[in-house]
C-alpha cells in the first residue's frame, strides 16, 4: 500500500493538534521538561512541510523517554500522546492491525491524560473526531481493525476507530 506524504502530513497535523492539547497537563505536572512540546513542534513542522528527519525521530524518542522518566500517570499519557504525534510521519504502509494504533494513538492518549486528570475523556474524544480531516478516516480504512486489548486505553482507542470508520 502507498500512503503519499500529503496523507501523512494531514494525519501528523492531526496528532498534534490532539496531544498539544493536553501538552499543558504534562507541563504543569513535569515543569521544565521540554521534550514533549519538541516532539509537537517537530509534528507541526513536517504537517507544515518540513521533510521528516532524524531530528523529527529524536524528538518523537526523546517525549518517549520523558513519559517513561514521570510516575505521574497524567503526564505520561500526555507525553505519549506527544510521542504518538511525532510518531505518526512514520506510519507503516503494512496492512496490520498494529498500524490503526498509529493513526488513533495520539487521540487516545490525549482522551487518557484528561480522563486521569479528572476530565472528560468523552469531550477530548468529541473534540479529535470533530477536529479529523478526512484523510484520517481515508487512510483508517485502508488498515484492518485494530487490536486494542481490554484496558481502559483498549476502549478509548475502541470508541476512535469505530468512529473514525463510520465516516466516508
Amino acid at each position: 500500500m502507498e500512503l503519499s506524504l500529503d496523507e501523512l502530513r494531514a494525519l501528523t497535523g492531526w496528532a498534534a493538534a490532539c496531544a498539544s492539547r493536553v501538552l499543558p497537563l504534562y507541563e504543569s505536572r513535569v515543569p521544565g521538561d521540554l521534550r514533549p512540546a519538541a516532539a509537537i513542534d517537530a509534528a507541526r513542522e513536517f504537517a507544515s512541510g518540513a521533510p521528516r528527519t532524524k531530528a523529527l525521530r529524536t524528538a518523537a524518542w526523546a517525549a518517549l523517554a520523558a513519559a517513561g522518566a514521570t510516575t505521574d500517570p497524567v503526564a505520561s499519557a500526555a507525553a505519549r500522546a506527544a510521542v504518538a504525534a511525532a510518531g505518526a510521519a512514520y506510519l507503516h504502509p503494512l496492512a496490520s492491525p498494529h498500524q490503526v494504533k498509529h493513526i488513533v494513538g495520539p487521540a487516545q492518549q490525549a482522551a487518557l491524560a484528561r480522563e486521569l486528570a479528572g476530565d472528560s475523556a468523552p469531550a477530548e474524544i468529541e473534540w479529535a473526531l470533530a477536529q479529523a480531516p478526512p484523510e484520517v478516516s481515508a487512510l483508517l480504512h485502508r488498515f484492518p481493525p485494530g487490536k486494542p486489548g481490554k484496558t481502559r486505553l483498549g476502549e478509548l482507542h475502541r470508541q476512535l476507530e469505530s468512529a473514525l470508520r463510520t465516516r466516508a
